[in-house]
């Protein structure tokens, strides 16, 4: 069995949040000042690195590396979240996401696409470069507007917007396996990848990609009402990181698991900070050790209602609290029988 590493923090929600919060080096002096080890890099923030360059230059790397470590802290995973958006998407979210990207390619998709595509290129170097394995990343989505078959979908309209999903990804993931690098997506509502059925969906037509993996994230599968502890055990072989997200799920009588119309303080269901949610993660945990997961155990913070700061410092103590160091030996150890010989001759079988 293996011993989660954390606590880590994404470092997405909390980048420009104050002077302190600029670059880096003041990143990581605060994320250890919380009592986090780790941070996970979001790969499109300069304020965090310059992707392209960290893509060429192991130099560069090292020297992010240092900056880091001088604080006691290291980098867990790279994020392209956002660049991976847009390798897929549907038209009706042209605008929205056109801020995801550079002015030069806004109401372009073609030309959006390909930027994507480039940067994904770039975050698998500079994952390697910084001796990391995994990313995080969407993976986008074309078929999200018809999640809901009213009106009656066309008759293969969802097999076709998967096929052309993977056809966009699976380039990308042979870059990754090239790299080394594991492409982990982030299970997650508004994107085609939403829960086990699609991820298997996709997996299928990418043939069993080595190189494509799993984000796991709790509290998306608080709002779905999926069991999120069976799919642990389902998908361990796929997850290879993990992000620390408490949720609430309240149905009443007006709402239920469709409320996103409500905004998030008066939504049924809501992302809450670490211990204020519903998410067993006694049981995540348990898990995550029983099946050898090598990862870390990263917070991502989102919540409505408290201030990120506190979030961040509540968080890196649940974390740790929850974090198991696993045994070394079998608790009963004490009272074992001697060797197998002497067991089977018990059983009169020599």
């Amino acid at each position: 069995m293996k011993t989660i590493k954390g606590p880590a923090v994404f470092l997405a929600q909390f980048a420009g949040g104050g002077p302190h919060l600029q670059n880096l080096n003041d990143m990581a002096k605060w994320a250890k000042e919380c009592g986090f080890i780790g941070v996970q890099l979001p790969s499109w923030d300069s304020r965090v690195m310059d992707l392209a360059r960290a893509a060429e230059s192991k130099t560069y790397c090292d020297e992010l590396k240092g900056a880091m470590a001088r604080h006691g802290i290291e980098p867990t995973e790279l994020s392209a979240h956002l660049q991976g958006q847009l390798v897929a998407v549907h038209p009706a979210y042209d605008l929205q996401f056109d801020n995801f990207a550079p002015a030069e390619v806004h109401g372009n998709p073609s030309k959006r696409q390909a930027w994507a595509v480039k940067q994904m290129e770039y975050v698998a170097k500079a994952s390697r470069n910084l001796g990391l394995r995994n990313v995080a990343a969407f993976p986008g989505a074309l078929a999200w507007p018809y999640l809901y078959p009213w009106p009656q979908r066309p008759p293969g309209l969802i097999e076709a917007a998967f096929d052309e999903l993977a056809k966009r990804w699976k380039p990308i993931l042979d870059i990754f396996a090239e790299q080394g690098q594991n492409c982990c997506f982030e299970v997650h509502p508004g994107e085609d990848i939403f829960d086990g059925t699609t991820f298997e969906m996709f997996l299928e037509r990418v043939k069993g990609h080595a190189a494509c993996n799993i984000l796991y994230d709790p509290s998306h599968f608080v709002l779905q009402q999926l069991d999120y502890l069976e799919y642990i055990d389902i998908y361990k072989d796929r997850i290879k990181m993990f992000h620390v997200k408490d949720a609430e799920f309240r149905p009443t009588g007006r709402q239920g698991v469709y409320s996103g119309y409500a905004p998030w303080v008066g939504r049924a269901g809501r992302f809450r900070s670490l211990g204020d949610g519903q998410v067993d993660f006694g049981g995540i945990f348990s898990k995550m050790a029983a099946n050898n997961f090598e990862g870390w155990a990263v917070l991502e913070w989102e919540c409505a209602l408290k201030h990120p700061e506190d979030g961040a410092r509540e968080g890196s103590a649940f974390i740790k609290k929850h974090i198991i160091r696993v045994t070394e030996k079998a608790f009963d150890d004490f009272a074992a029988g001697g060797d197998s010989s002497v067991a089977l001759r018990t059983l009169g079988l020599k």
